[in-house]
Order: structure tokens, then C-alpha cells, then sequence
């Protein structure tokens, strides 16, 4: 399944090293599960949006995935995908921007054609670049911010929530982040999602970089191993025993001063819940895990 990374260190920007695609890079792991794109979010010290990605396929070069990127940034957003729909083109490719924020999916939900329908009603058709149903997800959230004149919590909220109403929903695991927040979703229980508040103060032995890995992506930050952060991911990514499973339908806000708020806004299931069954067999082998 794709693969989520968030990372939010507080008002001042900090510099991490990314690698994308960090798992051993033997030809029978790239035959089992070949990347569909990959990309990296970061704010600039102005708090522009910039994004870095490629839509990675078999028959591609891989040089991108394995650079070393080093960037400076309060929030860090990064995604690895396994198509569910849509072709292995950039305007596929996560993460998204619109209206000066980043955005991640991981999952899958089916109802595009009631989507786009919701989508023209509420005038933001135009947002949608792409054939996935994750930068269709994002247009909602986006409208809805509009419609709640910025709030994004609320967007979230409203967007999700008509979905899990109206459409077959698998599972709208997101993160989005700003130069200032960051906010995250797991929904309903099908993918975990996790989060890390790191406090080097209260960590007993001598503070130590971040180093945060798992089998598809790595961030190591200097920087950050004096000071807070919080991060989330798709797995604990190094050993700290602070990582914890985000609830199903919890909403994490993170702020400008690392303050973490959590509500629980939507029902234990959607209407419609899919399972892998109910899925085309290569939709359900990418939401694998």
C-alpha cells in the first residue's frame, strides 16, 4: 500500500535528508512490488509550497528515489505510491497542492462519477488535474475549507464526512500540512497510521539525530535532535517506544508550537465500506500491505 510520512518541527525550519525508496534494491523485491511515484513536500523559508516528485514506474530510472534530498522546512510531507487508480503520470504523483497546501492519501474509494458530479456543484472541477480519486479527495477538502472560509479542520470534516455518507469508502488515511500545521486522518480502522511526539529533553539517553526509516521511505534531520517534532507515518519508523497507533477516526491538528489536538468527528464506518474483495484485483493489491 502507499506509504504516508508527515513531519511538523515547530516555527523555526529545519533541514532533513530524504531518501524515497530505502528498502533493498534486489530485482526480486522490485518484481514483487515496483513503485507507481514518488514525492516529497516542503515549505520555503517565505512559506511557498514546493514540491519534488516522479511518477516511478518499472521500466523507469530510479535515480530520483534514491538521491539524497536535503531540504529546509517547518513541515515535511512525503509519499510513496501503489496505484489504486489512475496512470503512472506526474499529475498522478502525491503530494498534491492546492491553495498553498500539500496533501497525501492512502487508500481507496469508489463513486468518482458522484464525486466529480459534487465537485462541479461546488465549482472546484478545475482542481482536478489528474484520474485518481485521492487529488479528487483533496478537491473536496479544499471546497469545503473555501465554504468555512479557511478553516481546514472543518473542510476536512465536511469533505470526509460526505463521503463516508455517500460513496463505498476502503479507507481515507491523509495527511495535510502548511508552512504552520499539519493535520492527519485515519479512517475508518483498515490502515494504520501512526504518530510520534518527540521530546529529545525527555529522552534519557544523549540527544541523536533523527533518523526515521522504514522500508520505503527515510528522513534524517541534525537539526531536530535538540529540539520537538512530531511526526506520523504509515509504520513506526525507528524504535522509539512513543510511537502510537492513531485511532479510527481520529483527526490529529498539530500547530505552529508543536500543540497536538485530537477529536473524533466521524462514525466508527463509513455507509459503504468496501473490503479488498469488493476491489479490482490490481486496486486491491496496491492497499495491501
Amino acid at each position: 500500500m502507499c506509504r504516508l510520512f508527515g513531519l511538523h518541527a515547530g516555527s523555526r525550519p529545519v533541514r532533513a535528508t530524504f531518501w524515497l525508496l530505502d528498502a533493498p534494491d534486489s530485482l526480486s523485491e522490485q518484481s514483487r512490488r515496483e513503485p507507481d511515484g514518488a514525492g516529497i513536500g516542503s515549505f520555503d523559508t517565505d512559506g511557498g509550497a514546493r514540491v519534488s516528485k516522479r511518477p516511478l514506474a518499472a521500466w523507469e530510472d530510479h535515480a530520483f528515489a534514491r538521491e539524497a534530498r536535503q531540504l529546509l522546512s517547518t513541515t515535511f510531507l512525503a509519499h510513496v505510491r501503489y496505484a489504486s487508480t489512475g496512470a503512472h503520470t506526474m499529475v498522478n504523483t502525491h503530494p498534491f497542492e492546492q491553495d498553498g497546501r500539500l496533501f497525501a492519501h492512502n487508500g481507496a474509494f469508489h463513486g468518482l462519477d458522484r464525486l466529480d458530479a459534487r465537485l462541479a456543484e461546488l465549482g472546484v472541477a478545475e482542481l482536478v488535474q489528474g484520474q485518481t480519486d485521492s487529488e479528487r479527495l483533496f478537491a473536496l477538502i479544499t471546497a469545503e475549507t473555501r465554504r468555512a472560509t479557511g478553516d481546514v479542520a472543518e473542510g476536512i470534516v465536511r469533505a470526509v464526512g460526505w463521503i463516508a455518507a455517500e460513496l463505498p469508502v476502503l479507507a481515507l488515511n491523509i495527511i495535510i500540512t502548511t508552512a504552520t500545521a499539519l493535520w492527519a486522518l485515519r479512517y475508518p480502522a483498515t490502515h494504520p497510521l501512526y504518530i510520534l511526539e518527540r521530546d529529545p529533553a525527555a529522552e534519557p539517553a544523549p540527544a541523536a539525530p533523527l533518523d526515521a526509516r522504514s522500508h520505503r521511505i527515510r528522513s534524517r534531520s541534525t537539526e531536530l535532535s535538540a529540539v520537538r517534532s512530531v511526526l506520523f507515518a504509515t509504520e513506526p519508523m525507528n524504535h522509539n517506544p512513543g510511537w502510537r497507533p492513531l485511532s479510527p477516526g481520529e483527526l490529529v491538528h498539530v500547530g505552529p508550537d508543536l500543540a497536538v489536538a485530537c477529536t473524533f468527528p466521524f462514525p466508527d464506518q463509513p455507509a459503504y465500506p468496501l473490503t479488498l474483495a469488493d476491489l479490482e484485483p490490481s486496486a486491491a493489491a496496491s492497499q495491501m500491505s
